[in-house]
């Protein structure tokens, strides 16, 4: 399954999962609990503006970056695929899997994403909540495909 548990700062802004923060960890952040987690896969475009969005208002948590298929996956805390409706979207249970998301390694880095050809647009570290809350992302979402909408009629 994907879990998280990677040592964060932030200001515990919205769309962090998880209940309270754990105890302080070797690079002196607090610790957020381990966690399953769905991911929210969305054409890279749209995602990237989410991000941007997330970024400068409610937090978000890590991003994966799939090249190949031009997508971005953003985490969200389980059990989010069961009610996902968001159209352009896809929203996919990952419990089961086997794969540890965020774990430290022997040296406090993360350990490489999970999915080989993926690249961490927004790394485990550096996110700004465990998991991006699943409302917040939807409403950030379709901000995106808005200004989208709104800039490629004006080409």
């Amino acid at each position: 399954m994907w879990e998280t548990g990677v040592s964060r700062g932030g200001n515990g802004s919205a769309g962090q999962a998880g209940g309270g923060r754990g105890p302080a960890v070797a690079a002196g952040g607090p610790a957020v609990p381990a966690q399953a987690c769905d991911l929210v896969t969305v054409p890279a475009r749209q995602g990237l503006e989410a991000v941007d969005i997330l970024r400068l208002r409610d937090g978000v948590g890590p991003v994966l970056h799939d090249g190949a298929c031009d997508t971005l996956g953003f985490l969200v805390p389980a059990g989010t695929a069961d009610g996902w409706d968001v159209p352009g979207s896809a929203c996919t249970q990952t419990s089961g899997r086997g794969i540890a998301l965020g774990a430290l390694c022997e040296e406090g880095a993360p350990e490489e994403p999970p999915v080989t050809g993926t690249g961490w647009l927004v790394p485990p570290e550096g996110a700004g909540a465990a998991a991006t809350d699943p409302a917040v992302l939807r409403a950030a979402l379709g901000e995106a495909a808005r200004t989208i909408e709104a800039v490629d009629r004006c080409q």
